[in-house]
């Protein structure tokens, strides 16, 4: 399945800018925790996000801005369960902004038990880096969405280009960390700090560069 994003498809050429460098794609990062680090409490709560006006509109200009859904397993089945039929479980006003977005949105998802999905969905079993990093060389914007063995593994991979970690006032106390892996040190930049009405914090970084 070629993946089109914004005009373009992961079967064309490379885009190249009108007289500059070849333009690279990233994968982004967007995740909610608590201040304790966890995404998901004790028994998988997950229902302490504070989704204001301001935040709202946020997450969906970063939606907006993304080629591709990037999803690990866990976090599709629950994405998959949801956004389909969002209508009918909820009437808040991001839920029903997001749910066409997501629909016709283009996905990814790594897993190795899944074999395909539905709703313009790629599944990818194997060569996890090697896939990722030519959508990324097409030019594609990835977003992750959450999910901390997938996150772990690509920032160990070093495939992980931005970080948006949205900081909730509350303390869960246990359950599923923001990163399970990776079991190493890995430096990152401070690029944007933002506090928003609901008092979520913002703290976006970017990889440092590794030494050539």
């Amino acid at each position: 399945m070629d993946i089109v994003h914004k005009g373009r498809s992961t079967a064309a050429r490379m885009p190249v800018a009108k007289g500059g460098p070849v333009l690279m794609g990233k994968i982004t990062h967007f995740v909610h925790q608590s201040l304790d680090g966890f995404i998901e409490g004790p028994n998988g709560e997950f229902d302490w996000p504070r989704m204001d006006g301001e935040l709202s509109a946020y997450s969906q200009a970063l939606t907006d801005s993304a080629d591709i859904f990037l999803y690990g397993r866990v976090v599709w089945d629950m994405m998959s369960g949801f956004w389909p039929r969002a209508e009918e479980y909820s009437t808040h006003e991001h839920d029903l902004a997001f749910a066409p977005v997501w629909r016709k949105a283009s996905k990814v998802v790594v897993s190795s038990t899944l074999t395909e999905a539905a709703w313009n969905t790629r599944v990818i079993n194997t060569d996890v880096v090697e896939q990722l990093t030519a959508l990324k060389d097409s030019g594609a914007h990835l977003l992750l969405f959450g999910g901390s063995t997938l996150a772990g593994f690509l920032t160990e991979h070093h495939l992980i280009d931005e970080y948006q970690i949205f900081v909730h006032p509350v303390v869960l106390g246990g359950g599923k960390p923001v990163f399970t892996t990776p079991q190493q040190r890995i430096d990152v930049t401070l690029t944007e700090t933002r506090t928003f009405d609901s008092q979520v914090v913002l703290l976006r970084h970017e990889r440092t560069a590794r030494p050539s």
